[in-house]
């Protein structure tokens, strides 16, 4: 079970964070199927997107054109896909969006992770934004961990437009997201949910490293699927880009 940071189109033009993603997917055991919940997809209630042809949505504005063509060709995972629902049915509606495919925040990561796209995927709506709900979730989708299924909840640690324009223009890099950061890294490694989950009273500075929280609350799938393993999180990938944190991080 991973949280980890997805970057942006330009990801795809850097150096040392391609290679980490690449290091990190070497390290783990090679998934049958990936699921994958976007920080890019809120949708309610939980729905499953395409599980046979799975495009791409490109998922942004204003970038140069290259980045639009940019192809991840992975096969379907419908078989994952039932799974989903006899999970979380008695749970949650669970519906359909077949001709939803894969936004940047899924696809972008598995480029470097598994560059010849063959490990099939499929990516599931962010329902809610409630931490307990998603932990929930990812509880119940635990099975799959079992299965050979990569569960990834994909968003990034700190989310700060603010800090994007600071060091784009130059400035330093904003202290108050390094504050949010080494909480949140701190919070982890002692296994300490119950903080995380109230990170809005507990993060420091957590209003300005998440203006929305969508980016931050992926964690809590990827955190829910592993409750019962009682396993503290690994770091595999720390560091700003951006001004902001990509700090990754592996559930065992």
């Amino acid at each position: 079970m991973l949280y980890l940071g997805h970057g942006a189109p330009p990801l795809v033009d850097e150096k040392d964070w391609p290679r980490e993603l690449a290091q990190w997917a070497e390290r783990l055991p090679r998934p049958r199927a990936i699921l994958v919940v976007s920080a890019h997809w809120e949708s309610a209630p939980l729905t499953i997107g395409a599980t046979t042809t799975v495009p791409l949505v490109y998922d942004f504005y204003g970038f140069p054109e290259r980045y639009y063509r940019i192809q991840y060709p992975a096969p379907g995972a419908p078989d994952v896909a039932e799974r989903v629902r006899a999970l979380l049915g008695d749970m949650t509606p669970v519906r359909d969006d077949p001709a939803r495919g894969l936004d940047h925040g899924a696809y972008t990561p598995l480029l470097f992770m598994y560059p010849k796209a063959d490990v099939p995927v499929v990516q599931i709506s962010l329902p809610t934004e409630d931490p307990r709900m998603l932990m929930e979730i990812g509880r119940r989708l635990s099975p799959l961990r079992d299965e050979g299924v990569l569960i990834m909840g994909s968003g990034f640690m700190t989310h700060s437009f603010d800090a994007i324009r600071r060091i784009t223009s130059g400035e330093s890099l904003p202290p108050a997201l390094v504050e949010f950061d080494q909480w949140a890294a701190e919070a982890l490694a002692r296994r300490d949910l119950d903080a995380l989950v109230d990170y809005k009273a507990k993060g420091p500075a957590a209003r300005y490293a998440h203006p929305t929280v969508d980016h931050f609350v992926p964690l809590f799938i990827a955190a829910g699927a592993s409750l019962d393993t009682g396993a503290a999180s690994r770091c595999a990938i720390e560091g700003f880009w951006y001004g902001n944190s990509k700090r990754s991080v592996e559930f065992r």
